[in-house]
Order: C-alpha cells, then structure tokens, then sequence
C-alpha cells in the first residue's frame, strides 16, 4: 500500500545519522510492512508459539521491538468450525483507516479441510485484534483462501482484498464494504502469468502494479514476479522476474512494497533462505530481508539484488 504521510510524521526514522540495517532483520517468514504511529511495522508468520501471530515496530531499522501475540487463534471463535484437529497462523496483513487498524490473517490446514482467511480490529497498531466473529474467505474447489493483501486504491477512494496461491494458483479479487470486514462484491479477474501466491497491491505514479511470489517456496524455484495496470482489477501486464535466487540467497519471495513518507525511496521486504547449498528443498527457518528498489524512466521495478549489508536510511 503507498503511504501519503508528511516527512514529519516518520521524522525519527530520517533523522537518524545514515547507517545500514543489516539483513536480515527478523528471523519471520511472509513480512507485510507498513508505516504506522511515526514507526515501520512488520506483521508476519512465526516468531513465537504455533497459532499466534506477532508484531515487530522499528524507527531506525535496526532495533525492532516486538508486540503480541497481536491474535492467538484460540481466541478466535470460528476456528474449530472445520473439525481440524489443529490450526496454523500464516501469512497476515495490516492496514490502517479512520484511526482503527485491520488485521487480515490466513488460517490453515490447506487439505483435508479447505483454508480461510480471517479478519480482526484494535485500536492500536500493536493490537490485541478481535476477530470479526467470522471467517471473511474460505477456499475450496481449486482456490486456497491464503496470503490477504488489502490496498487502499487513493483514486476511488475504495479498498480492495487480494488472496489466493498454491493449491490451484488462483488469484480472486474483491471490492471491501466501507468497514473493512465484509465484500460488497467480488471482482472477476484473471490469474497473471507465473502467479503463485502472495499478491501484493501498490501505486507508483498512476500506475498499479500486481506483484506475487511464483515457484515452491522451499527451493530455488521461488521468486517475485509482476505486472502492471491502468486499473487495481488489471487486466495485467507481465513484465517479469524481479527477485530470484542467487549463489548465497535462496527462494526469495511473499513480500510487500513500501515508499519511505517524505521521500521517493521504495522499500521491499521479503523472506529468504539464507547461507543454503543446492536447489532445495530446504529445511529450517526463513528470514527477513529488506533492499531498496528502483524504476526505470518507463515506470519498470528494476531487478533487485540480495544483500547482507540491507538498506542505509537516508539523513532528512
């Protein structure tokens, strides 16, 4: 999602002597970056207990506090509705409006009952969420309810939801009710060439661009890809890989995009295996990197290269 804030407003951030944050900087997998409350938050899988979710806020990139569990789904009401003997957190987004903040959340297992999305409110960026009462999305028949994206389109005035990946790679599209927590309507789109999962929504001078994670998230094969549009809905333009493995960083992907307030810098946040020999599969933990990213006169994401030395914040 872009973030329209004056300079001011993430003033702590700019003001600090320039240093690099190296990567990575959280030991989390699926990072959905935003900037709230004058600080870079960070919602992801992982980094607690099973079926929790945790949040982590940064002024400066380096030193990031940690929040939560922000929802536990022992605290969701919905979830033993399916019969699953267990549940797993994935995958969450956050976005902010009208001072109240959204938490989007996948919900597994995948087989042998369908996954779904949930969706829960707070009032402060660091939660605790409450669930709406409700699953928002459930999958089947080919689509798998994982990996919600929410982006707020700043020429309607609309916000629109983003979901779908592995089982069947389907992409489905829907225009959200004014409170966040319901669809007025699903949108008919088509799937993009190589998607995956992991969609991500965001605006660049007019300009939308769909990117998404393609390839099995455990070996080489995983990469982010995109394509652009005159419209949040497409009809999509493929215009190819940005982000793929190399000798030392491996399946890099499920990540979200953010413009620094104040600046024209963008920022990427993704997960990647680090220090792994081969093509996979891997075992272990994903880790969470950021790098800058840049476009071309003709409004193309450049490719991006996989660093150790991460992002150097720029003075105000």
């Amino acid at each position: 999602m872009r973030i329209h804030l004056h300079i001011a407003a993430f003033g702590l951030i700019l003001a600090c002597a320039a240093a690099h944050a190296a990567n990575p900087v959280l030991k989390v997998a699926d990072p959905h970056a935003a900037v709230f409350e004058k600080a870079m938050w960070v919602y992801a899988t992982g980094g607690g207990r099973s079926g929790e979710f945790y949040a982590w806020s940064s002024r400066d990139f380096r030193h990031w506090e940690k929040h939560g569990p922000v929802l536990r789904l022992d605290d969701v009401p919905w979830i033993d509705d399916d019969g699953a003997p267990r549940h797993m957190a994935w995958a969450p987004c956050a976005i902010g409006h009208d001072g109240r903040y959204y938490f989007y959340y996948s919900v597994g297992p995948q087989n042998p009952t369908p996954s779904r999305i949930g969706v829960a409110v707070a009032d402060s960026p660091a939660g605790p969420f409450k669930d709406s009462g409700k699953p928002l999305l459930t999958g089947g028949n080919g689509f798998e309810a994982i990996d919600p994206c929410v982006f707020h389109d700043p020429k309607s005035g609309k916000h629109y939801f983003y979901a779908g990946g592995s089982d069947g790679a389907k992409l489905r599209v829907f225009e959200l009710n004014p409170d966040l927590i319901s669809f007025a309507r699903e949108v008919p789109v088509k799937t993009p060439e190589k998607f995956t999962e992991g969609a991500f929504m965001h605006l660049h001078k007019g300009r939308y661009y769909l990117s998404y994670s393609h390839g099995n998230y455990r070996d080489t094969t995983y990469s982010v890809h995109y394509a652009t549009s005159d419209s949040p809905t497409g009809p999509w333009d493929y215009q190819g890989a940005i982000l793929t493995s190399d000798h030392k960083h491996k399946g890099p992907g499920h990540h979200s995009f953010v413009e620094l307030p104040g600046t024209s810098q963008w920022l990427i946040f993704y997960h990647r295996w680090n220090d792994r020999r081969g093509n996979g599969p891997y075992r272990g933990g994903r880790e969470t990197a950021i790098e800058k990213i840049s476009h071309a006169p003709d409004g193309t994401i450049r490719r991006i290269e996989m660093s150790d030395m991460g992002v150097e914040l720029p003075r105000r």
